[in-house]
């Protein structure tokens, strides 16, 4: 295969920390390409350069054996080259409609919105990605956030696809669709990079794989070259082990934590997408709920956290009724929550470490007098988190925004473990994460069910789901389907009932 692409000699630095070291790596016309590395590797770097969001500090890229200049990402799609961020790119008062057709070339004069509605229920249509052209972004959930940016990016016609995590918030069946569809894309020529922490999916539909680490690349393989042990090697430079179920700690207490009654929760749309739900998590038991975005597991969080109003039913935290309370006095009852969206709601990015270390109590001793904050004992105990928690940052001072994905991840389970929670909502946990982050925190959660803790964990991974809970409840239409103890089911029976199939309880 002839080389469409090569980048080499890549290097980017932000500020002290060198992302990119003068990295090689080559496209081939009609592979998929993965792009391995633990958060921080700077994999994305390399890719948000050849999209020409980064403008490389030197290093020279070709495309047909030609040298190009990449300044923008008008440029990367004149060159055919679409990318699909972690971190969505859409504006959240537009509709879908109107988000894919921005950028689109050729649209002339008038806005061509009855096209790209085409376009898009055609796409829908023929890939199983069910989108309501019309509904503002801000409504969708983050699974359907990530359809949306797949269909804009594939309506462009681009002849080299970048794929940053796309699978985080896709179902198995969701997941096999997907690689379907960029196998034909391969199959037609076009050239695809697949960045994902994900090992199982890069053995399964990559052609090659490269792997980074410390900014650095460390090798290029064919995919009948290694196996799994071999490319979590490269990535860490040492041995990992993976997580199975007999990983858990069998310690479940009969004090309930947590107990859901029959409630009914309102979308943004005002119908009903959360309907007489009721379940109930002990102290030191992990609870699962599994489910394909946009069947109610995100209003089912923020109502138990109290960002949404229950409109039917109760919810009892250590057998206090806090139906419809504030979000605050929630956060006061001993929760610990971990949102799905850990940039937007999770972190305050232009913040430093220090300042979104205390956003739970920073009106609390030790770190405030009462009338002023007391700015060395917070130093202190940013400095005590980063080290405890492996946080890689530069300093306490350092804003969130400059922080890896997994690095933030980090950075919100510390402030939120450190009030030694009753119970902790995790959302999502490691949507994105490469290996090595996932493993820390699935460590940390663990930890946190054997001290006592009660903790519910939402995820639409189910290997995750059974490695880590006692009990999974899946989610269906804004119904329970089965509720499942771990060691009594398997993923084909889960993954059944997240399509519906199941005990509508």
């Amino acid at each position: 295969m002839e080389k469409l692409i090569q980048m080499k000699g890549i290097v980017k630095s932000f500020g002290n920390i060198v992302a990119n070291n003068r990295v090689d790596f080559d496209l081939r016309e009609g592979e998929i390409h993965g792009l391995l590395g633990e958060n921080g590797a700077g994999k994305t770097t390399l890719m948000n350069i050849l999209y020409g969001l980064y403008s490389p500090d030197a290093g020279e890229i070709y495309i047909d054996g030609n040298r190009v200049d990449i300044k923008s990402p008008s440029d990367a799609i004149n060159f055919g080259i679409s990318m699909v961020h972690q971190n969505f790119k859409l504006i959240q008062s537009h509709t879908v409609v109107e988000n894919v057709a921005l950028g689109l070339k050729g649209t002339g004069f008038f806005f061509p919105a009855r096209t790209v509605e085409r376009m898009i229920r055609e796409f829908s249509q023929k890939y199983g990605f069910k989108i309501d052209p019309h509904t503002p972004v801000w409504q969708l959930s983050a699974g359907e956030k990530q359809r949306v940016e797949i269909v804009k990016a594939f309506c462009r016609n681009a002849k080299v696809f970048i794929l940053d995590e796309p699978t985080s918030m896709l179902t198995p069946a969701e997941t096999r669709e997907l690689f379907k569809l960029l196998r034909l894309l391969r199959d037609e020529g076009k050239s695809i990079v697949l960045i994902t922490h994900k090992l199982d999916e890069v053995l399964e539909v990559c052609d090659r794989i490269t792997v980074l680490r410390g900014g650095k690349k460390i090798k290029t393989v064919d995919i009948d070259e290694v196996n799994k042990k071999d490319l979590a090697s490269m990535m860490f430079d040492q041995e990992i082990s993976f997580l199975g179920r007999e990983n858990r700690m069998r310690k479940v207490d009969k004090d309930v934590i947590l107990e859901i009654k029959n409630i009914s929760v309102l979308n943004d749309k005002n119908f009903l997408a959360v309907k007489d739900v009721s379940f109930d998590i002990h102290r030191g038991e992990i609870f699962g709920i599994a489910g394909v975005a946009g069947n109610g597991q995100k209003e089912l969080v923020e109502a138990i956290t109290g960002l949404r109003k229950v409109v039917n039913g109760n919810i009892y935290i250590l057998g206090k009724d806090v139906t419809n309370v504030g979000p605050r006095e929630i956060l006061d009852k001993g929760v610990a929550h971990v949102p799905e969206e850990r940039i937007r709601m999770g972190v305050v990015p232009s913040m430093s470490l220090e300042e979104n270390f205390i956003l739970r109590s920073y009106d609390k001793e030790p770190f405030s007098n009462g009338l002023f904050l007391r700015y060395d004992v917070i130093s202190d105990y940013a400095k005590e988190l980063i080290s405890r928690y492996k946080i890689s940052a530069l300093d306490e001072k350092s804003p969130a925004i400059t922080l890896s994905g997994g690095n933030i991840q980090k950075l919100i389970l510390a402030r939120e473990l450190a009030i030694s929670p009753v119970l902790i909502v995790a959302s999502h946990p490691t949507q994105g994460l490469d290996i090595k982050s996932i493993q820390q925190i699935h460590e940390l959660l663990l930890k946190q069910k054997g001290e006592g803790c009660a903790v519910l964990l939402i995820s639409e991974d189910i290997q995750e789901l059974l490695s880590l809970s006692d009990r999974i409840a899946v989610m269906f239409d804004g119904r329970i389907s089965g509720i499942r103890n771990t060691d009594e089911t398997t993923i084909e029976e889960i993954g059944m009932l997240m399509v519906g199939g199941g005990d509508r309880i």
